[in-house]
């Protein structure tokens, strides 16, 4: 092997390695290089027992509530941004429609569209703080008023508020959303939160977690800030446990310095919850679907999602090459079911693809074409050596 050869094979080599480093390998912790590649802040008042009393453990309590209904008043995301699309393919159609105005009318305008097909897809780029939590109450209300059945999050995040991102969740978890992490995006700290209101979450950016801070802490010992923090926690494990996620992701929190990033595997994400069908979600459908589409129906869509877990999700896969392997794999199973549609495996996709009909109607694809080209070819061809093989 010549010199400059061996010298080109290693600087490929050491390229690579450093790519690797700088995007970081999910399953390993790497730094954070600035404050806005991850935060998980907790601001929200806490009462810790009293250090002489016979016990010392912390006082549970939840998340403090907000007024019933909804504010309608002004606001804006400030540290993010918001759109509404009716498309799913986000690599051809784009992320939609900016939401420059947050009022019900703009909200309502930007969702009319959708309500025909009955699919949204709501972006969302920026921190999590209690202006995305507005944001989801805002939208989901108008989705229901539109009866816009079919909703995804579209989220690209690095954190922000732990109580906000909690409140936001259990809004997300009452109201039948799906969410993407898709290529290219992330999901770190608070953000994560979010991943276990979902009822099906799709993954192909990058998860990571670290510790929470306690921004509006008066601890001036390491004792007293870990009593508060225990509250915060105990709030997280709470949550996490209502929405079906491990409660593990919020002691392996604890373990990461706010400085680094601990990015999580694909088999991670499935072992604490975090990925694919919400277990949860799914012990509250089962019943409701065994008598609304039958055993059977039970049974193919259990297979299904074994099969997708096995077949779909290699590493390296976009969002669209997941939700592709994804339809074409159901077909196997025999959805979109005829009695259930709308409870079907990513049926989401099926009010699109049915708009997408009329106008392909009478057209053939070029394999279709092709292919009957083919058979014309052996028809005709058929009578030609008969008569060879007689004479």
């Amino acid at each position: 092997m010549s010199k400059p050869f061996t010298i080109l094979c290693l600087a490929a080599v050491l390229l690579a390695g450093c790519r690797a480093q700088d995007a970081g390998e999910a399953g390993t912790t790497v730094p954070v290089a600035s404050p806005e590649e991850g935060g998980a802040v907790s601001t929200a008042p806490v009462q810790v027992a009293d250090e002489d009393a016979p016990t010392s453990e912390p006082v549970p309590e939840p998340v403090p509530d907000e007024p019933e209904g909804i504010d309608w008043s002004p606001m804006d995301l400030a540290s993010g941004t918001a759109s509404i699309s009716c498309e799913l393919d986000y690599a051809s159609q784009g992320d939609g429609v900016p939401l420059a105005e947050l009022d019900r009318d703009a909200i309502a305008a930007a969702l009319e569209p959708c309500a025909a097909r009955g699919v949204l897809r709501l972006r969302y780029t920026g921190k999590i703080n209690a202006g995305f939590a507005q944001l989801m109450q805002r939208v989901t209300h108008v989705a229901d008023e539109l009866e816009i059945g079919k909703r995804v999050l579209d989220l690209d995040s690095s954190g922000g508020m732990v109580e906000d991102a909690i409140r936001a969740g259990d809004r997300i978890a009452d109201a039948r959303w799906t969410l993407w992490v898709r290529e290219g995006a992330v999901c770190h700290s608070a953000c994560v939160f979010l991943l276990a209101a979902g009822d099906v979450r799709m993954i192909s950016g990058r998860v990571g977690i670290h510790r929470i801070i306690r921004m509006s802490s008066t601890a001036t010992t390491r004792a007293e800030l870990n009593r508060e923090l225990r509250v915060v926690y105990e709030r997280v494990r709470d949550y996490l446990e209502r929405n079906g996620a491990a409660t593990a992701v919020a002691d392996m929190m604890m373990a990461v310095p706010n400085r680094n990033l601990r990015l999580l595997a694909a088999d991670e994400l499935s072992l604490y919850g975090l990925d694919g069908i919400n277990p949860a979600q799914d012990d509250l459908d089962r019943l409701r679907l065994m008598r609304k589409c039958g055993e059977d129906f039970v049974v193919r869509r259990d297979a299904f999602a074994r099969s997708f877990d096995t077949r779909c999700k290699s590493p390296g896969t976009d969002l669209d090459g997941l939700n592709a392997c994804g339809l074409e794999l159901r077909k196997r199973y025999d959805f979109p079911d005829a009695t259930c549609p709308s409870e079907s495996p990513l049926s989401e996709f099926d009010a699109l693809l049915a708009a997408e009909k009329p106008e392909q109607a009478g057209k053939r694809s070029p394999a279709e074409e092709r292919e009957e080209g083919q058979e014309q070819a052996r028809r005709r061809d058929a009578p030609a050596r008969g008569d060879a093989g007689g004479s």
